[in-house]
């Protein structure tokens, strides 16, 4: 795919992905949403990515969704009379699905670690697409918020999932119900995002983060990942160590080797196992 509204950059095992319409404040379209999904499928297979930074080129991370398009501007088929049933028989139903929600959910899939690096305005599905990020790091000039019910929509981007995880269900209700938008230092207190930076340094800040991550062994890292994604939802810890007895079993037999022998030589280890080739049988369990 030849990217359009976005930039896709890899070096040194780090994927910088820009969201790329300046102009319009990299305002979210369509488009946007289907480039986003096959990069991040694309980075999740891709051995030369081991960590995702996240961010905005000009002045702006994502100012929402474009309102200027004709129709409906969420790019919804109006014709369409679509049910509960029709959403839980099919992964995509075109018209109809979020695309906001499409974007996260491939974010959520993802095998490599993503790291939000807020440059400025993150509002709508700017904001809620940072919901789904692992780790937010924001510029002192970043404004952020959930703006729906000013204009009379509900949230979306699968946000009712990952924000109250974050920050707690009434600060994401009262977030919500408001449509403030509010400044990184109330982010920062919100634990929404870790860390708070100069504009100047915001990237840097971000890319230190990444390369602390990037030479880790990508299909441990891969396994840590999904696993506290989505076995922090599980209904009882029986079924985390079900899986975190599998994942130790099996990752101590790849790069686990390697770790435990560099640690006795006092060395950096040299991991070699990928996620693209080398995880382990029972991944997905999920399937």
């Amino acid at each position: 795919m030849q990217y359009k509204t976005i930039d896709y950059q890899v070096q040194d095992l780090i994927l910088t992905l820009s969201l790329n319409r300046p102009e319009q404040m990299n305002a979210f379209t369509v488009e946007m949403a289907n480039e986003l999904v096959h990069a991040f499928k694309r980075a999740s297979e891709d051995d030369e990515v081991s960590v995702i930074v996240v961010t905005g080129n000009g002045r702006a991370f994502c100012a929402g969704m474009d309102l200027t398009r004709e129709g409906n501007v969420f790019g919804l088929d109006e014709s369409k009379k679509p049910s509960l049933a029709d959403m839980q028989s099919s992964e995509t139903i075109p018209g109809v699905s979020d695309t906001g929600g499409t974007v996260n959910l491939s974010i959520y899939d993802c095998k490599k670690p993503v790291i939000a690096a807020i440059n400025g305005a993150a509002v709508g599905v700017g904001a809620t697409m940072l919901a789904a990020m692992d780790i937010r790091l924001a510029s002192e000039k970043a404004k952020i918020g959930f703006v729906f019910e000013k204009i009379g929509i509900t949230p979306e981007a699968c946000s009712s999932w990952f924000l109250p995880r974050i920050v707690g269900i009434s600060q994401a209700l009262e977030w919500v119900y408001t449509g403030e938008i509010f400044d990184a230092q109330k982010a920062q207190e919100s634990g929404f995002v870790r860390s708070v930076h100069t504009p100047e340094d915001l990237m840097e800040a971000a890319y230190t983060l990444a390369r602390s991550i990037s030479k880790k062994s990508q299909v441990s890292i891969t396994l840590a990942r999904q696993m506290m994604l989505r076995l922090s939802a599980a209904q009882t810890p029986r079924e985390a160590h079900n899986i975190d007895s599998l994942a130790i079993f099996y990752a101590s037999q790849l790069d686990g080797k390697e770790g435990v022998k560099s640690f006795l030589e006092k060395r950096e280890p040299n991991f070699s196992s990928k996620s693209s080739t080398d995880m382990p049988s029972f991944y997905p369990w999920w399937d």
